[in-house]
């Protein structure tokens, strides 16, 4: 909204005023372009003695509310309170603008004083106000709206039922937000699309794809925002084949139209491993915005290609397309990966001076995992300590790693006591350390935090990969042996070992921080990784010279990097994981990141 100095509307001259001059001043609302001129036709209004009209005050806060900032709503409760005979078609319009607003939940503060005052809401006010509930994630007040939405006949309107979904979905009430989705007598595309997006949101891609199945199932003809968390489920799966058909499906549709499409596709081709077609979707864009640049240059860097990146974005400020946040955690991203200290903080700092953008806490994370995996353990230790914000748990975490890397046991003491005063309840912190202690022979040190990761109930997360096959995905994890699936992978793993052993390999069983252990069963347990067990099925189950393709949810192993680098070499595959930091694509016993992850 501009400032007060903007030129002023021409109002017509109330000295004297027309019969029609305080109706032709409120047309001219729309295009009011302050508050002062809003107040121009205010004062029209008041000589005409209108400025209790229910329609005319209405006009004028219609007008405040669709811009919603502070100074707006301010402006636009000004003139709701001042009106002495309000009705609903008034409220709902305040309760728009307090949706919108950052202060969402004075829209629900304001509706417990209209009930007060006898104004009962229709099926335009709940859609508002249970928008602002999600906003805030205030979950209590919106189970309130939704049981007198339910109480007032207005639970399967099609105008509330997306928002109650939304609500649900953004407070972490998936079963809810289904329930409400189920009651629905016809389910819209709206509806469809708030489950959907909520199932992506929640890391429930399966139940995004059922969803969109059903979708189809049903004839609902999908928007562009169905397409864009679709596509988002499919890379959370790593789902390539998949994604593939969801691709010809957007062409099919129309929906490659759309940049912010063609962005979600750059980023599942990314997630899901194949690079080139990534690559392949930018080039032939037609337009490309920040967020499609930014897309191609962090998926240049979670693959590994770093100076790539680099041309990456000095190609897009050349085309003077205005990076974001998200550019420049792909270029610290991309500089952490290959060893680029120098240039990872030239970007740093260029963020600030040059760009205007303030660095947000993982730009931060990415400056301490570049000092980190560059060795410079105590430089980075103290940017965490200089830092202009309160250090989050998660910077700590990232340091800890480094040490772990570079065996560093008495900074990462130092590291975890920091981590302990932030959260107590993660426990690969506990694993990270203990490993280390265990690597380095301190076992009462061991003990000790095996002890306390016990007594204050933090549990380990079980390594989980998947592997596409034949366009269904496949889960392992990590010791597994309960399923069929599971117990074919570890019977084809134990004859691949075998083979592997003929070649040269020679389990890490440092790996394993049990004193307790024997070295056979330190073996066994290295052998039953949640990827070893994903890419022996894979080779069961795919043609020679096919490519497997392995997701998993935590940082690739030591272990099972040099197991399947021999793989790639022995059976002549190339074999793409990805695990919880970047791209490891192994080619005839290389592989892409160069043993530096």
């Amino acid at each position: 909204m501009a400032t007060a100095s903007s030129p002023s509307i021409t109002l017509p001259s109330p000295q004297p005023p027309d019969a029609t001059s305080p109706f032709q001043a409120l047309s001219l609302t729309p295009r009011c372009c302050s508050i002062r001129e809003l107040q121009q036709i205010q004062a029209v209004t008041i000589k005409a003695q209108l400025q209790h009209d229910i329609q005319t005050v209405t006009k004028l806060v219609n007008r405040c509310t669709s811009s919603a900032n502070r100074e707006c709503m301010g402006y636009a409760r000004q003139l709701f309170d001042k009106t002495p005979e309000r009705d609903v078609v008034l409220f709902n319009s305040m309760a728009r603008g307090y949706a919108c607003s950052d202060a969402p939940l004075e829209g629900i503060s304001l509706f417990y004083r209209v009930l007060l005052s006898g104004i009962v809401p229709d099926e335009y006010s709940f859609p508002s106000l249970i928008k602002a509930c999600g906003k805030a994630k205030a979950l209590e007040e919106g189970k309130q709206l939704h049981c007198s939405a339910i109480k007032l006949g207005f639970s399967s309107n099609v105008y509330v039922c997306p928002t109650l979904i939304n609500l649900y979905t953004e407070c972490g009430e998936m079963g809810s937000a289904r329930r409400v989705f189920d009651e629905m007598p016809e389910p819209c595309v709206v509806s469809f699309n708030a489950l959907i997006t909520g199932y992506a949101r929640a890391s429930q891609p399966n139940e995004s794809l059922a969803l969109f199945r059903e979708m189809q199932a049903r004839s609902v003809k999908p928007s562009y925002v169905t397409m864009l968390s679709v596509l988002s489920s499919c890379a959370m799966l790593g789902a390539l084949e998949l994604g593939k058909w969801m691709h010809e499906y957007v062409k099919k549709n129309g929906f490659d139209q759309y940049v912010k499409v063609n962005t979600a596709l750059i980023d599942m081709y990314a997630k899901c491993g194949s690079l080139d077609d990534a690559v392949a979707v930018f080039e032939n864009m037609a337009v490309r915005d920040t967020q499609a640049w930014s897309a191609m240059i962090v998926a240049y860097a979670t693959h590994g290609h770093g100076y790539k990146a680099i041309s990456m974005f000095e190609d897009m400020t050349r085309d003077r397309i205005q990076p974001d946040e998200i550019t420049f955690l792909g270029l610290l991203y991309a500089c952490s990966h290959n060893g680029l200290v120098e240039e990872g903080s030239e970007y740093f700092h260029s963020m600030t001076k040059k760009f205007g953008i303030a660095p947000r806490i993982k730009h931060y994370g990415c400056v301490v995992d570049l000092l980190g995996r560059a060795g410079r353990l105590d430089e980075a230790y103290k940017f965490i300590e200089d830092l202009p914000i309160e250090p989050t748990a998660i910077l700590w975490r990232t340091l800890l790693s480094a040490c772990s890397s570079r065996d560093n046991v008495d900074l990462g003491k130092r590291v975890i006591e920091k981590i302990f005063e932030l959260d107590k309840s993660h426990g690969g912190d506990y694993v990270i350390f203990s490993n280390m202690c265990a690597r380095a022979g301190r076992w009462e040190e061991v003990d000790r935090v095996r002890k306390l990761m016990s007594d204050r109930g933090a549990a380990k997360i079980p390594g989980c990969s998947s592997v596409e096959v034949n366009k269904a995905v496949h889960e392992f994890f990590s010791g597994d042996g309960t399923c069929s699936q599971s117990r074919e992978a570890r019977k084809a793993l134990d004859e691949l070992v075998k083979e592997l052993k003929l070649a040269g390999y020679v389990p890490d069983t440092s790996l394993v921080a049990h004193a307790e252990m024997e070295e056979a069963e330190k073996e066994v347990q290295l052998r039953y990784h949640s990827e070893k067990l994903a890419i022996a099925y894979g080779l069961l189950h795919t043609p020679p010279g096919t490519t497997i393709r392995v997701a998993k949810n935590l940082r690739v192993c030591g272990d099972c990097h040099t197991a399947a680098k021999l793989i790639s070499s022995i059976f002549d595959r190339q074999i793409v994981l990805r695990d919880i930091q970047r791209f490891h694509h192994f080619k005839d016993g290389e592989c892409s990141c160069g043993d530096y992850w």
